[in-house]
């Protein structure tokens, strides 16, 4: 039992490789006991351990004592046991029969007689992989994957046993469902199997229907006494409520999510006197029109957007409209309507307001997660939004100069990257090609990434390793590389496990810019070493301005 390697992933995460399974198990059982200073979240997977950082010299301090740690083993008995009852009638019963060439009543006893044990979780909020005993059961994925497996599917691939907490895609081998509600945000611990917890299946003798329940919290449920209120009244193509996150819940399969450009929403929230934790608007290419109930403080930060204050008809003091700036704070008064309008270059616009947007947390934040669908519900016409009460001295900020990222004489924007930690996949060839060629944003991207396409002369890039990788824990600003040679850029959705490798990770000081790049927007990347790079000198033309940026 031993680390056998450690790796940079990104400027704020390591990947440390270790010689089997119960070498992982008991370093995230000792990571989760005793956190290491600066240690955000751990996340355990079939053969590595995935440590997020709270900055560039945390995770330096963490991939330096990682080595020196005792593992010992993980307890045997460190979670609860939980009994899964299961109606065996999955379409792919009869193909692990012939795989395992079993028949069916005996993989289902092979599958009900043995403890599997919750080795790591991933891929969704509640998905835990299963360890079994024995390797009786051990089958391949599927060659195709389904493009949806029902709620409550049990599913076996390799020596795995899983449950689908949710609908999904998935191309594991289904051999049964279960009624037990895998993660229900109305439970004290939402997920029904946690990592380290043991698991018994028993076949089940009865047929009911499967239950389900919504994650999301509505943002327009009845509205909280406040002191105020937005209402939404046309939310655009999307605006979602954003706050800095959910760090720390990725062994639960649960992303950060929070603000995509967290530069703009800090700067949004700074203006009107807020913490910068304060949750905001975030809107998508304008066309946000909402109207406020009580005067309010707002802020607009980001995209940039022509904004227009509309006044109530019988205001005889605001008779004409007004067209307040970007990043200053401004009054909005009692009635008065707020229209934002694209006007220039930017994705997403962040809206402050003093007090913040006072919706219910939802496992501590109030972020909302667009691939899990935790937190509030994308905001929709008629939407009340409680503005929350201000307390203490919260002084309104000056006017800032924008955040936003700037492009070169051509129109090309740059982003720095620091290389790993899957690197050698594609050698020091793929690195050049990647730095060394012009990059398009696709139309496809979203909360969850940025894919990336190829103007021009471009072409993908090409693996020098064949096989497939494990999946393992990823960081917000990972570029993955899947077969088809284009890269994603995860940005604050992401998922928390992939099975593609990373070739590089956007820099911290440069996430946001990523997340403000439109579709059809060109980029190149600029290879720079962790060890050495300054965040505050100067840039190069082209490399993005976000002068309120936390490094």
């Amino acid at each position: 039992m031993s680390v056998t390697a450690t790796r940079f992933a990104g400027t704020r995460s390591v990947l440390v490789e270790l010689s089997d399974l119960d070498s992982v198990l008991a370093l995230d059982a000792l990571l989760e006991a005793s956190p290491l200073p600066g240690q955000l979240d751990v996340l355990a997977a079939a053969s590595t351990v995935f440590i997020k950082a709270d900055s560039w010299a945390s995770a330096r301090k963490i991939a330096a004592a990682i080595p020196a740690l005792e593992l010992g083993t993980a307890p045997e008995n460190a979670g609860s046991l939980v009994t899964v009852d299961v109606h065996y009638d999955g379409e792919d019963l009869a193909e692990v029969a012939k795989l395992t060439d079993l028949s069916i009543e005996s993989v289902i006893n092979a599958h009900t007689s043995q403890t599997w044990r919750a080795a790591f979780g991933g891929f969704a909020p509640g998905f835990a992989y299963l360890l079994g005993e024995n390797s009786s059961l051990n089958v391949p994925r599927r060659d195709t994957p389904r493009k949806v497996v029902p709620s409550g599917a049990v599913a076996l691939a390799g020596d795995y046993s899983a449950v689908y907490p949710r609908q999904s895609p998935g191309g594991w081998q289904l051999i049964g469902h279960t009624d037990a509600v895998l993660w229900d945000l109305e439970r004290e611990n939402p997920a029904l199997i946690r990592p380290q917890d043991r698991v018994q299946f028993t076949a089940s003798h009865t047929s009911l229907k499967l239950s389900s329940r919504t994650a999301a919290a509505p943002a327009h449920a009845a509205p909280k006494a406040a002191a105020g209120q937005l209402e939404i009244l046309d939310p655009g193509l999307q605006s979602l409520i954003q706050d800095l996150g959910r760090p720390g819940l990725g062994n639960l399969g649960v992303s950060a999510a929070g603000a995509a450009d967290t530069s703009s929403a800090r700067a949004a929230n700074r203006l009107v006197g807020n913490a910068a934790e304060a949750a905001v608007i975030e809107n998508l290419l304008g066309s946000l029109v909402l109207r406020a109930r009580g005067d309010a403080v707002l802020s607009v930060t980001g995209a940039h957007a022509q904004l227009l204050i509309t006044p109530v008809e019988e205001d005889d003091f605001h008779e004409e409209e007004r067209a307040p700036q970007m990043n200053t704070p401004f009054a909005l008064l009692d009635g008065e309507t707020l229209t934002l309008l694209p006007s220039g270059s930017g994705l997403r616009s962040y809206l402050g307001v003093r007090g913040g947007i006072d919706v219910d947390p939802v496992l501590g934040s109030r972020s909302t997660d667009s691939m899990s669908g935790i937190g509030p519900a994308p905001l929709a016409p008629g939407t009340l939004l409680p503005v929350g009460t201000v307390t203490g001295s919260h002084v309104v900020g000056n006017p800032e100069p924008s955040t936003l990222p700037v492009p070169d004489a051509h129109g090309i924007y740059t982003l720095r990257i620091s290389k790993g930690p899957r690197e050698d996949w594609f050698g020091e060839a793929g690195l050049r090609q990647l730095t060394g060629q012009t990059w398009s944003v696709s139309a496809e991207s979203n909360r969850v990434g940025v894919r990336l396409a190829l103007p021009g002369d471009s072409s993908p890039l090409t693996r020098i390793r064949t096989g497939e990788l494990s999946s393992e824990g990823v960081a917000v600003g990972a570029l993955q590389v899947p077969p088809s040679g284009l890269p994603v850029l995860f940005l604050a959705d992401h998922p928390v496990t992939g099975g593609y490798p990373v070739i590089a990770g956007v820099i911290a000081e440069d996430l946001p810019a990523a997340a403000q790049l439109p579709p059809g927007a060109q980029l190149r990347f600029e290879l720079v070493d962790p060890l050495t790079h300054n965040p505050h000198a100067p840039r190069a033309a082209g490399a993005p301005s976000h002068e309120g940026n936390t490094p």
